[in-house]
């Protein structure tokens, strides 16, 4: 059993490795094929672990247009790139292919990953179309090959969608939690990059006292100290980018900057 990433109190700052595009993307560039991918990869792990952040989540973020369900060539070759740099990986670890959550589940089984990300409940109108869930499919899927110590954690309020459901967010966080069995709750701004609205984020973390939350966007060293004043940690992208642009390359100055301020605050 691996011990839990992600909990109360803990302020745990979980830093994205976003992957340039992958085969069957249309920004691929199949003339300089994975071997960009591998050292654009292991340049951003570098530099997150240098810097002193508690646990890093490999995602396909440059994979735009974003799919619901996961293409072949996209799963196998994000799992391929983990594979050949596990080596690397020095801090917990998770998994998020973009939108799908049991392509992620399956992902997190076969690469050994601490947790996986996704938006696993919840209808939306989004820019992928409508966007339907399947919860039960993934949480089966976990149990059905022994990994209940994967956590899982809920992405309940979709960047590039609109939530169909007309319940607020502290009661659909709630629900996530009674009925879907969330092992973390994260909560998200409208877009890649954009801050969470902080009095949703209060909302939820009232509505949801023994559960995990982290604040899953829009994260900045200088916005941190209030969000952790509610959370119990945050996924953190852009942010540590050059010039905070999320399409850049990690900088370590950035990173090392914030995980000051974070041990500050810890």
């Amino acid at each position: 059993m691996i011990e839990p990433v992600i909990n109360l109190g803990k302020k745990t700052v979980v830093a994205m490795v976003h992957l340039p595009a992958l085969p069957g993307s249309p920004d691929y560039d199949p003339e300089v094929g994975m071997n960009k991918i591998l050292d654009a990869v292991m340049s951003d792990l570098e530099a997150l672990q240098s810097g002193g952040v508690d646990a890093v989540m490999f995602g396909n973020e440059f994979d735009r247009p974003y799919v619901l369900k996961a293409t072949p060539e996209g799963l196998a070759a994000l799992a391929a790139v983990i594979g050949q740099i596990k080596s690397m990986i020095m801090v917990p670890f998770g998994v998020n292919y973009l939108w799908d959550p049991l392509a992620t589940v399956a992902l997190a089984v076969a690469t050994e990953a601490n947790f996986a990300r996704e938006i696993y409940t919840g209808l939306y109108a989004s820019d992928m179309g409508l966007w339907a869930p399947d919860c039960a499919g993934a949480a089966r899927l976990r149990s059905s090959h022994g990994r209940l110590d994967l956590q899982m954690l809920f992405n309940i309020n979709a960047e590039f969608a609109t939530s169909l459901d007309n319940r607020p967010l502290d009661i659909r966080a709630k629900s996530a939690v009674f009925s879907s069995k969330a092992d973390v709750i994260c909560v998200s701004g409208l877009m890649t990059g954009m801050s969470v609205d902080l009095v949703e984020l209060r909302k939820v973390r009232e509505s949801i006292p023994e559960t995990p939350l982290l604040a899953n966007t829009g994260v900045t060293i200088d916005n941190v100290e209030e969000i952790f004043s509610f959370t119990d940690g945050c996924v953190i992208g852009s942010h540590l980018k050059h010039h905070g642009d999320t399409w850049n390359s990690v900088d370590p100055d950035r990173v090392r900057r914030f995980m000051e301020k974070v041990d500050d605050i810890r």
